[in-house]
């Protein structure tokens, strides 16, 4: 090989060139916002072309939309078989929030990156997109329905509730790196929680908040 001509680039199928890309764009998009992401630091990251952005999402917002696609759609694979079990509402509540607690467990980055986004206004969200997100809080609104019905649970706002769990999951792991920070500085002197004990914790919490109390029973 002439020494100074540049190696021959390295090949790569495009499955794994799509795969690099939508981790490669979770990442920076989670880190500097849709608008602070240029889509050459993205395919930087995922070591191709910029060219192969365009090449399989059609730009950096069909890449944008193929990561968040990636995520509603495993989630609402988990919360349709949630809506069709025969398990009371207190079990269903249960299993929502760890549905959305693994959610953001397997991806980090996207608890940051769906953060800044809510953060704009939801400027980068289409008719579509938006739908999907409302039909996650309809689900919430049925199994809280149900419990008020089944006598479990005590009447209460459903948009609350759902702010409430998805709320407090999203800001406890978009904040994760802030709170490694302060146990590293030995800032905080206590233990630092896992994802699960955050999770089992809100549960409880939770389901203390909706239990039906006796003055609601003979209101």
């Amino acid at each position: 090989m002439d020494p100074g001509s540049k190696p021959p680039p390295r090949f790569r199928d495009a499955d794994a060139t799509r795969e690099a890309l939508l981790a490669s764009g979770l990442e920076e998009f989670a880190a500097s916002g849709y608008d602070g992401t240029p889509v050459e630091r993205i395919a930087r990251r995922a070591s191709v072309n910029k060219a192969m952005i365009n090449y399989h999402f059609g730009g950096k917002a069909g890449l944008y939309r193929a990561i968040l696609d990636a995520e509603f759609q495993w989630l609402e694979q988990r919360l349709s078989e949630l809506r069709a079990s025969s398990e009371d509402a207190a079990a269903q509540l249960a299993r929502f929030v760890s549905i959305f607690g693994d959610l953001h467990a397997r991806h980090p980055h996207f608890s940051r990156m769906l953060l800044r986004e809510v953060m704009s206004g939801g400027r980068h969200l289409d008719d579509d997109r938006l739908a999907r997100i409302v039909g996650f809080f309809a689900t919430v609104q049925s199994i809280l329905e149900k419990g008020v019905g089944e006598g479990t649970f005590r009447p209460v706002h459903p948009l609350l509730t759902h702010l409430t769990v998805v709320g407090s999951l999203v800001f406890f792991f978009a904040s994760s790196p802030f709170r490694e920070r302060l146990a590293r500085s030995g800032r905080l002197p206590v233990d630092m929680p896992s994802g699960d004990a955050f999770v089992a914790n809100l549960q409880s919490l939770i389901m203390r908040g909706l239990a039906r109390r006796p003055e609601d029973r003979h209101g």
